[in-house]
């Protein structure tokens, strides 16, 4: 199996170096990723696209990678033939492909061609056309508004049938634009943010600010690790875990009720200026949105974005609730979300939506930035790859490769169960919901968590673990857990 990968709009006009540039990064993420599958998988670039040729088995898992890789605007399923230019031998391979498709629908012809050839493209297909009209079963042909358009290419002497047109996620590879640190506190508005820088090409780090304890910088983690695997995993990037708990006892201490909202976020911006420092990073990202919440008008912005000299990137600035919950549903952090608590909001009480400069600044001089100080210096950076070994060496889980008597809580989505369930006795609490249901259950009873890579299950053990529950461990099979 052949997959055409045709690169977004914006790359192809870019002048020819940057162009260039471009393809060979989204080639090399490929690499990267693909060769995780399969280092035998064969990629080649061309000036206009990406050919990536993998044997059946692999087919699923090159279709998810080509999906969530930035730069990527659609890509083909083609099967390719040397066949020339003989009409009846291109219309025979075609028609092996497409008949089953235009039973009783009405279609269309599309043929490309490049390369000399004696035959125009509207010949080749009037003569596949008709070929299929005369040995299949259609409503009729339609020019217009077909009910299936029957694609294919001649490249040269070689056919491409189209067998499946999908969609890419668009933008540009990851790291062709350069690094940013996006502020991250797991909800809906961080989550999408980060997901739309790194669809540009921005390789995203991540830097949490710890208000909950440790059950809540697992959580955030999770959500991390998970968008870096959908997303940007071509790229090794940071999560950064700044402990906030005594900044916020000054800012109680300190601050006017009615600035300790605004309080809050500018120090979270000096603390992210000071991290991005020393990363050498250039900008921030932040998921406000204009008007959504009182810390976020247009006034208490300017004030927020006082303190720091960094290029402060708002991706959802515009953007309205549900839209951003659109996004977050269509990438798959909703759930994540929807299980986050927000601990920004505890100090929100009567909340200042027109900030004075002036008074912030009389604020600010009340604040001790000794303890922000400290808290930047306290902060723990780790590699977002690390993140399920870091958790585990913190307070490791056990991992059993049998159940015995525990009983099995597969705590994958039920589309994935559906999809691979597991051949023993378990019951199916997926992960979003599992650390409200857990404290319902027998607590007499041992419990091991399964989910198809590990990772979930190791994240969601040790948040049981630490809100106090010994009776939960880690299931992993060593002979595969489905049928």
């Amino acid at each position: 199996m052949k997959f055409i990968v045709k690169l977004f709009p914006e790359i192809m006009i870019k002048g020819g170096p940057l162009k260039k540039r471009m393809i060979n990064m989204l080639y090399e993420n490929l690499r990267t990723l693909l060769f995780r599958i399969d280092d035998s998988i064969l990629i080649k670039r061309f000036w206009d696209k990406i050919e990536v040729q993998v044997d059946k088995k692999n087919i699923d898992a090159v279709r998810k990678v080509l999906q969530q890789t930035p730069g990527i605007e659609k890509y083909l399923e083609v099967v390719q033939y040397e066949l020339g230019e003989d009409l009846q031998a291109i219309a025979e391979k075609v028609a092996e492909h497409k008949l089953d498709q235009i039973e009783g629908k009405t279609f269309v012809v599309r043929a490309k061609r490049t390369g000399e050839h004696s035959v125009t493209s509207i010949e080749i297909e009037r003569f596949v056309g008709g070929y299929l009209y005369e040995h299949g079963n259609p409503a009729g042909i339609d020019l217009h508004n077909p009910e299936v358009k029957v694609e294919f290419e001649l490249i040269q002497q070689i056919l491409n049938v189209i067998t499946l047109r999908q969609p890419g996620l668009g933008g540009f590879p990851m790291g062709i634009q350069g690094d940013v640190l996006s502020l991250m506190s797991g909800g809906f508005d961080s989550t999408v943010a980060s997901y739309l820088t790194m669809k540009r090409g921005i390789k995203t780090h991540f830097i949490f600010f710890n208000l909950g304890g440790a059950a809540h910088e697992v959580g955030v983690k999770q959500v991390a690790l998970y968008l870096w695997g959908q997303f940007g995993a071509s790229h090794r990037v940071q999560f950064v875990s700044v402990p906030f708990e005594e900044v916020v006892e000054e800012i109680f201490k300190s601050t006017h009720e009615s600035y300790m909202g605004v309080t809050l976020k500018r120090l979270m911006i000096m603390a992210s200026e000071k991290v991005a420092d020393a990363m050498g990073i250039d900008a921030l990202v932040t998921g406000e949105s204009v008007a959504q919440v009182s810390s976020q008008t247009l006034r208490n912005l300017a004030v927020i974005d006082e303190v720091s000299e960094k290029l402060i990137l708002r991706p959802l600035a515009t953007m309205n609730k549900p839209e951003i919950i659109k996004i977050a549903d269509d990438i798959g952090t909703r759930e994540f979300a929807e299980n986050m608590p927000e601990y920004c909001g505890v100090i929100s009480k009567n909340p200042v939506t027109n900030a004075s400069f002036s008074r912030m600044k009389r604020e600010a001089k009340r604040f001790n930035y000794d303890i922000l100080n400290k808290a930047v210096e306290q902060a723990l950076t780790i590699p977002v790859d690390k993140i399920i070994e870091d958790v585990n060496n913190t307070a490791p889980v056990d991992v059993v490769n049998e159940p015995g008597d525990a009983l099995v809580i597969d705590i994958r989505r039920e589309s994935e169960v559906s999809c691979a369930p597991l051949d023993i006795e378990n019951i199916n609490i997926p992960f979003t919901g599992l650390n409200r249901a857990y404290k319902k259950l027998d607590q007499s009873k041992q419990y091991v968590l399964f989910c198809e890579k590990g990772v979930m299950s190791q994240l969601h053990a040790q948040y049981l673990r630490d809100a106090g529950y010994g009776n939960v461990r880690v299931y992993r099979p060593v002979s595969g857990p489905t049928h």
